[in-house]
């Protein structure tokens, strides 16, 4: 449209948009860490009751000091069918006569039981602590867990209402990370777990704001060609984000450090937020032209171009400008996007894809615990695969196209979803490979998916519109973990769901058009005249058949 020829003599690609991109990837990698972050501040460490006889300091009446710590847990731990102590029940009684008895014979399922009334011990071999052992997640309380991470979904959701409404990209991203630093840090600190969850919920709330603005605010900066390119290079911010996390809760293995750990630091990048330019197509298109010039000029002189004072005037971007400028004196509103027929088909169509990408996506990255028994290597090796995975998806969307390269990477994902509920747990290699190879192609999904919405919107309205979608596919990350509470029922359910989501989502892409190398649309006339334009070229083309036959 008329502002690629004004970002033509900016620079499309140039030292500024490098900065740019820079600078968001750094924002977007810390959000990332902090959308996964349960994975290991609220990780469930092997557990079984508490009893006296084995857990008291002192030795007891029965001359229990004579006896090893194996048999001690076997006359006051049941086992469960799998001949592993039970993680929630425990004898009302010390049972001595199970000493002389063999591991499977006895009448050890006939003596009676009692919940953990005394609490639990934890094992503290992977972590010291978590708001599983802070909170006693577990037994009858382990539904809260997932409870939590649903509320941080959920504040998700409601990010992308409020920021759907709010089209300030550069206020909104910097006052949304403020907001996470704030939240999580004081998250760390709070005495119960009722302010825990309401605290992660507004670090939520946050992070949809920071992600959506980076991603828009990296599209409206540069041509349709480098636009895959740009994205793909900004998503890699996962990848940074998964391996930082992983290592670091490695390392730090107390929930409450390695929270303090991911937030303190997003204090001081705020210092450096200055740097950060507000979208010059945004401001021209909102009557701000002004302020739009003098973000057009700053990165023309950040670029090197010469003469760029008398190049870019505001004459020049009215005159670029002045159709667009005509189309968007009239707001749209929110009744707008869904009035214009092939607007709202595309809004629908785009906000079920990403509720279906969201699920499976963010199922496999807030469940990873259930995928392998070493949840750190795992988080590194999605990290890892993040980059190669983006690489990948950088060729297939430029070669391929949009709508193919969803199409292979959401069905395969899905595949390597179903496949692990077929492996057993012996066999941790295999799950731990299919499980990488499905976080890698769910990171490629979703770079595609983020890549094809931000094309299909009119420029005008797309924080709204992608707030939009963006609400859709919160709802398909705030279902994600509570999908999990299926597994009490049946443990192959939940992934059962993920993967089905995930091949659905693929075949929702086919009914979207196709955007590979094509210009952004301004305005909603754009997007209406796209369709009467493709169908006048078909009846074009099927006149000059007639015409040859």
């Amino acid at each position: 449209m008329a502002f690629q020829e004004i970002l033509d003599q900016v620079g499309s690609l140039g030292r500024f948009q490098i900065l740019q991109i820079a600078f968001l990837t750094i924002f977007s990698s810390i959000t990332f860490c902090h959308i996964t972050l349960e994975n290991f501040t609220a990780a469930t460490p092997e557990h079984r009751c508490w009893v006296h006889v084995l857990d008291n300091d002192t030795v007891s009446d029965n001359g229990t000091g004579i006896l090893s710590q194996q048999d001690l847990l076997r006359i006051s731990i049941p086992l469960d069918s799998n001949l592993r102590p039970e993680r929630c029940r425990r004898f009302v009684h010390p049972q001595w006569q199970l000493l002389q008895m063999n591991k499977t014979s006895g009448n050890a399922s006939e003596a009676e039981t009692e919940p953990c009334l005394d609490g639990w011990v934890y094992d503290h071999s992977s972590f010291l602590s978590t708001t599983v052992t802070k909170w006693g997640l577990v037994c009858n309380s382990q539904s809260l867990n997932s409870i939590s991470k649903f509320l941080t979904m959920t504040g998700m959701l409601i990010g992308n209402l409020v920021s759907g409404y709010l089209t300030d990209r550069r206020l909104i991203l910097l006052g949304c990370f403020l907001m996470l630093a704030i939240a999580d840090t004081c998250a760390a600190l709070v005495p119960t777990f009722l302010l825990y969850c309401a605290l992660r919920f507004l670090a939520g709330m946050s992070t949809t704001g920071i992600l959506t603005n980076s991603t828009v605010l990296i599209v409206e900066w540069t041509k349709p060609k480098f636009q895959a390119m740009a994205m793909t290079l900004s998503f890699c911010s996962a990848s940074v984000g998964q391996i930082l996390l992983g290592g670091l809760a490695y390392f730090v293995q107390n929930w409450r450090h390695l929270q303090l750990a991911l937030s303190i630091p997003m204090f001081f990048l705020l210092l450096f937020t200055r740097w950060l330019a507000e979208s010059a197509r945004w401001l021209i298109l909102t009557n701000r032209y002004q302020e739009g010039l003098q973000e057009l000029q700053r990165a023309a002189r950040i670029n090197g171009v010469k003469n760029y004072k008398d190049t870019l005037t505001m004459e020049v971007v009215r005159a670029t400008m002045k159709e667009e400028l005509e189309v968007t004196k009239t707001k749209p509103s929110l009744r707008d996007l869904f009035r214009a027929p092939t607007l709202r088909v595309r809004i629908c169509l785009l906000a079920f894809v990403r509720c279906t990408t969201w699920i499976s996506t963010f199922g496999l990255l807030l469940n990873i615990q259930y995928l392998s028994s070493n949840i750190f290597l795992l988080q590194v090796l999605l990290g890892v695969l993040v980059i190669p995975a983006n690489c990948t998806s950088l060729l297939t969307l430029n070669y391929l196209g949009r709508r193919i390269s969803q199409l292979i990477f959401m069905s395969l994902v899905g595949i390597s979803i179903l496949a692990t509920i077929f492996v057993p747990q012996e066999m941790q290699t295999l799950r731990l490979l299919l499980s990488t190879l499905g976080g890698g192609l769910g990171f490629a999904s979703v770079n595609g998916a983020l890549t094809h919405a931000n094309e299909l919107i009119p420029t005008i309205i797309r924080a709204t519109a992608l707030g939009i979608i963006g609400t859709a596919g919160s709802v398909g990350s705030s279902l994600a973990p509570l999908f999990m509470i299926l597994a009490v029922y049946s443990a192959p359910l939940p992934w059962i769901i993920y993967g089905a989501c995930s091949i659905l989502g693929g075949l929702g892409v086919l009914l979207l058009p196709e955007t590979r190398n094509q210009p952004l649309p301004d305005s909603v006339e754009d997007v209406e005249n796209e369709r009467k334009g493709s169908r006048q070229a078909k009846q074009e083309d099927i006149a000059i058949k007639v015409t040859q036959f």
